[in-house]
């Protein structure tokens, strides 16, 4: 983080102000969206009726995705963002094109949209099979004991490791995806979006187990994230965890059929 030091105090203001901004938005909006859905108004209604997906509800879903990414994904991205703006400033004062730090946010986050539109097809998916609640939780134990043994054992994958080791090593991502200009950032932003994703798209499933509104899980999916990729466990750390995983997939399981 020496790099990051050396840049402008008023570029390290002005972009932490931002990521931190947009952070705290996107929470505000999901906790104002999780209070509204939680109100026994709402719950009531939930419980009497079957949501239809035309295009509204459809949006409304796309949009809670996408926000709710921002929220969750920002703070872990914040160390890569802040380093490629340190190397971009550097890049301009030896006469290279400046290269934009918001292009290069940009990318990341439109990587993480894409993502929620596929998740919001997949929650449409999922309620066509009566596999969800009305509250967007995991109808099913077994279907719920299936998303954490999946969780579980994709911590164990060689592709989880790769797109880890990616996260975990801004310099070395910047220096081999280096491209100059705006539309270089973009796409660099895009690349380190990729595998962000491939390093933790199963992990969001985990939402649809404990509550796609649920606060307190989405915060402890947002901290476990920030986690794996900022302690120095590498990847003895993701199959730690993977193991944890399992073993709670396999308990619920157990815990479904037996009763």
């Amino acid at each position: 983080m020496h790099l990051v030091n050396n840049l402008p105090r008023r570029d390290l203001v002005v972009i932490s102000a931002s990521l931190t901004g947009v952070t705290i938005l996107s929470w505000v909006y999901l906790v104002i969206m999780a209070r509204e859905m939680s109100s026994p108004e709402s719950l009531c209604m939930a419980s009497m009726q079957i949501q239809s997906w035309d295009v509204s509800y459809f949006w409304m879903m796309f949009l809670m995705w996408a926000i709710m990414m921002v929220g969750m994904m920002v703070p872990s991205a914040a160390p890569m963002i802040l380093i490629y703006a340190a190397v971009a400033r550097k890049a301009k004062k030896e006469g290279m094109p400046m290269a934009s730090t918001g292009a290069f946010a940009a990318g990341y986050i439109f990587m993480w949209t894409v993502f929620s539109l596929l998740v919001t097809l997949a929650q449409w998916q999922l309620d066509r099979a009566a596999l969800l609640s009305p509250m967007m939780v995991a109808d099913s134990p077994k279907f719920g004991a299936g998303l954490l043994m999946a969780a579980g054992v994709y911590q164990w994958l060689p592709v989880k490791d790769s797109c880890l080791k990616h996260c975990r090593s801004p310099f070395h991502f910047i220096s081999t995806h280096w491209r100059p200009g705006p539309a270089g950032a973009f796409i660099m932003g895009m690349s380190h979006g990729i595998f962000c994703v491939g390093c933790c798209w199963v992990l969001m499933l985990l939402l649809f187990v404990g509550g796609v509104m649920n606060i307190m899980w989405i915060a402890a999916i947002t901290i476990f994230v920030l986690l794996e990729k900022v302690l120095p466990l590498g990847d003895k750390g993701a199959k730690l965890s993977g193991a944890v995983m399992m073993v709670a997939g396999i308990v619920m399981l157990l815990k479904s059929l037996w009763m």
